[in-house]
């Protein structure tokens, strides 16, 4: 018996493949955009029970807009929390944790890493609930 072959130079084989890839790419970038969503919703559910906020004194960005990433809309919710944030859930980050995990079995208190890249300032990176500890004390 003939079996048949793909032909992969047809027209036909070329707009399946495409098609496939595609989807494959629409699944990635709805994986990755819910990724970023889930971590947005942890800093605006966090803010907004840390200060009593009601529902609407912060939003989280759509995809693709502009500026922050947590959108205070209040007067009220500018002045309890006075942070641009910016979230990002990325697996680019490993380098991070592993320094964090590092600084955290020094000893019993709470870590703080510092980084620095050559021409910009450093930055200190905390766990997120000591950062809204700390917020909750200073209130």
């Amino acid at each position: 018996m003939f079996k048949a072959t793909k032909n992969i130079e047809s027209p036909e084989y070329a707009k399946v493949a495409k098609t496939k890839f595609l989807r494959s790419q629409q699944m990635n970038n709805n994986s990755r955009k819910a990724k970023s969503r889930y971590l947005q919703n942890i800093v605006k559910e966090k803010t907004i029970k840390l200060f009593k906020l009601n529902s609407g004194a912060i939003r989280t960005s759509n995809t693709g807009e502009g500026g922050e990433d947590i959108k205070l809309l209040s007067l009220t919710a500018k002045k309890v929390f006075p942070y641009s944030t910016e979230c990002k859930n990325s697996e680019q980050h490993i380098g991070l944790y592993k320094h964090f995990k590092q600084a955290k079995g020094h000893n019993h208190r709470e870590p703080l890493l510092i980084v620095k890249k050559n021409r910009e300032p450093a930055l200190a990176v905390i766990h997120i609930d000591h950062f809204f500890e700390l917020i909750e004390r200073d209130n």
